[in-house]
């Protein structure tokens, strides 16, 4: 089985062109299902549906969440239709496998006052501080995922436009609006921070660079962002995606329209976006219980 997901791996890398970090989820949902199977058997076109129900309900065993549940029989049933597609299984079990559904949990979204005291922790009397300060102020302004603004390049930057391109989720390019503040710390750091990194290293055309001059880590800037949280004192589960839902939440609060929203997240489908509608509802209702006399 191990000889099986090596060359499915490689399809996706070589034929699917996946990013690496798509492929890390995918080996990681699979070696587990592959250890749970061969407990049972060695042979790939010996798991049926059943033993796959059996791993299934295992995980849920373990209290892992639905939406692990629900990635993993993703990653089964794409392995297996290549499976199947390539003749090594005779049928495809995942066939008769059916999908958990999505669950409705709402993204965790800062306040307009929360993420105000975010961006203002980092020390921008330091270099660095500089840098960490252009970093938030970007994402909480464009939206964009930590995997764009760590891939964000020079040329992506047209700042006297106040515009920044990207390319996101299925290579999907998208050219987003930036406001003047974010605009301001972006041109303070290319101007003195970003000189001084990059006199560690030969030259490169990332934007963000960590101390050493190369390009910052997903993993950077999830650390970068949860000291600053523990500075701000909020109380919250907070990722770099957190802004991301905020951008996209307050947007709405202040009568964006959904398509627009839609546009700037790079979302493919809207009913991926709607999700926010329900939190801008949520929103109006607190605000109503609040301020209404008879509420």
């Amino acid at each position: 089985m191990d000889n099986q997901l090596a060359d499915y791996l490689h399809f996706l890398r070589v034929e699917r062109g996946l990013s690496e970090n798509t492929i890390k989820g995918y080996q990681q949902d699979l070696s587990e299902a592959i250890h749970f199977f061969q407990k049972t058997t060695k042979d790939i076109s010996k798991v049926d549906q059943f033993l796959i129900l059996n791993y299934l309900e295992n995980l849920q065993q373990e209290k892992k969440s639905r939406n692990t549940v629900i990635r993993t029989v993703s990653s089964l049933r794409n392995f297996f239709r290549y499976l199947a597609q390539f003749g090594v299984v005779p049928d495809d079990p995942m066939l008769k496998v059916d999908s958990p559904k999505q669950s409705k949990t709402l993204p965790d979204v800062l306040s307009v006052s929360e993420v105000n005291k975010l961006l203002s922790m980092p020390n921008v009397s330091k270099p660095l501080g500089v840098r960490d300060r252009a970093m938030l102020e970007t994402l909480y302004a464009t939206g964009l995922r930590v995997s764009e603004l760590v891939n964000l390049r020079l040329v992506d930057l047209h700042l006297p436009m106040k515009l920044i391109q990207t390319v996101g989720k299925g290579d999907r390019e998208r050219i987003i609006p930036i406001g003047d503040v974010a605009i301001d710390w972006i041109t303070q750091y290319l101007k003195t921070t970003r000189i001084d990194l990059l006199r560690k290293r030969t030259n490169t055309d990332f934007v963000f660079l960590n101390a050493h001059g190369r390009r910052l880590t997903r993993q950077a800037i999830w650390q970068m962002i949860k000291k600053y949280v523990k500075l701000a004192g909020i109380k919250r589960h907070v990722t770099p995606h957190t802004l991301r839902h905020s951008f996209a939440t307050h947007l709405l609060e202040n009568g964006a329209d959904l398509r627009i929203v839609q546009e700037l997240l790079g979302h493919a489908d809207i009913s991926t976006t709607q999700i926010y509608t329900h939190i801008s509802h949520k929103h109006l209702t607190e605000v109503y219980q609040k301020f209404h006399p008879r509420a």
